[in-house]
């Protein structure tokens, strides 16, 4: 069988739980198949590049999938007719990634970050236009 990655974007006015029953949806989709989902990420609603039929946020999720290539015509096919999912892509793989994605590694990456903005010197000694005094 085959390895592919199966991302979506659910509409912006959707519940978590309504997100939750998609993605449930899908693997139910891949299983009845004889398929199987690896992993399933729910990347969280993030804004879009663009507006995309009125949204400008979605939900992602991620499914890792492990599956002949007829199963996932029929997920694709699922998917399309849905009217709450406004994008999806599947992509084949060579190996699923070990451990989380690089979008929950970008989360957890950008949680340190903003504790180690908290850690700066004092700026108390900056002039009344933003720079250093004596500038």
């Amino acid at each position: 069988m085959a390895l592919y990655e199966h991302v979506f974007l659910a509409r912006q006015d959707l519940a978590q739980a309504q997100v939750d029953a998609l993605a449930e949806a899908a693997t139910k989709i891949v299983e009845d198949n004889n398929g199987k989902v690896v992993k399933t990420e729910t990347w969280g609603l993030r804004s879009l590049a663009y507006r995309i039929a009125k949204n400008r946020k979605a939900h992602y999720v991620m499914l890792e999938i492990d599956a002949p290539g007829a199963v996932v015509a029929e997920l694709e096919r699922q998917t399309q007719i849905n009217e709450d999912v406004i994008r999806y892509m599947t992509v084949k793989v060579d190996e699923h990634e070990a451990g989380p994605s690089v979008m929950m590694r970008k989360g957890e990456r950008d949680r340190e970050r903003s504790r180690d903005r908290g850690d700066r010197p004092d700026r108390d000694n900056r002039g009344p236009r933003g720079g250093f005094d004596g500038e």
